[in-house]
């Protein structure tokens, strides 16, 4: 059965993934894991105190069952799920603290595929309202967009959810919280995703959802399933019919 192209869909908002879909999964398997590695004991043994280190290593203990994990240990558990490339809420959080600092310092600049920054402005413009969903840490989605090649791109942006503040990203309870807070009625929100089975959580919620396959990603060969799809933004039409810009 062929995948269908992605049609025009009239919408009041877009929720972009990251990894695959605006931005080259390579990249941050490549540059930006190897950099919160190299990191994580020094954060873990010299800042523990600090809330949200303390709060992401608490997480880590419930979650392997280890209360007693002293910092050494942790840091063992956030490299193994750094090779199982997991989406764990408490390494999440961490690599944001990480990474961060790391764009405020200058030692990194995010990427972005060259059709994405010009589609999002276009958007913007007409009067769409643009929202970030990753599995990657608010801090972490705020520090990317932030240090683009093309400048600060938060001004672009109406809201920020990952793991922890919306929930998994292939349960359609997270994409009905991610309206609810928006504002903005399921109908009238357009996912994009290279993942199939968040497209069918943002579809199960009443959503619109296109499929983005970029050729060398991960999930390209795998497909985006019976998702309308596209190669490139250019090639998505999104209207928003009740805008009066």
């Amino acid at each position: 059965m062929s995948v269908p192209a992605a049609p025009a869909h009239d919408v009041d908002a877009v929720v972009l993934d990251i990894e695959g879909t605006t931005s080259a999964t390579g990249f941050v398997v490549d540059v930006l894991y190897p950099y919160s590695r190299a990191r994580f004991a020094e954060l873990l043994t010299e800042r523990a105190g600090e809330p949200v280190v303390a709060r992401a290593m608490a997480q880590v203990r419930e979650l392997t069952g280890e209360p007693d994990a002293d910092a050494a240990r942790i840091e063992k558990t956030l490299n193994a799920w750094l090779d199982e490339d997991r989406k764990a809420t408490p390494l999440k959080s961490l690599q944001g603290v990480v990474w961060s600092e790391g764009f405020a310092r200058g030692d990194l600049v995010s990427h972005f595929y060259d059709d994405v920054v010009p589609r999002l402005r276009a958007w913007h413009a007409a009067g769409l309202r643009l929202y970030v969903y990753s599995s990657g840490s608010v801090s972490a989605q705020r520090a990317w967009f932030a240090n683009s090649p093309a400048g600060d791109l938060t001004p672009l942006l109406s809201g920020l959810y990952d793991t922890e503040n919306a929930g998994p990203k292939q349960d359609a309870r997270s994409y009905r919280r991610i309206a609810g807070s928006t504002g903005v009625p399921a109908g009238r929100l357009l996912f994009l995703s290279d993942r199939p089975g968040e497209l069918d959580a943002a579809r199960a919620a009443g959503w619109h959802a296109v499929g983005v396959r970029r050729p060398g990603e991960p999930y390209f060969e795998q497909g985006v399933g019976d998702h309308a799809q596209a190669g490139t933004f250019d090639e998505i039409t999104v209207n928003n019919s009740r805008s009066t810009s």
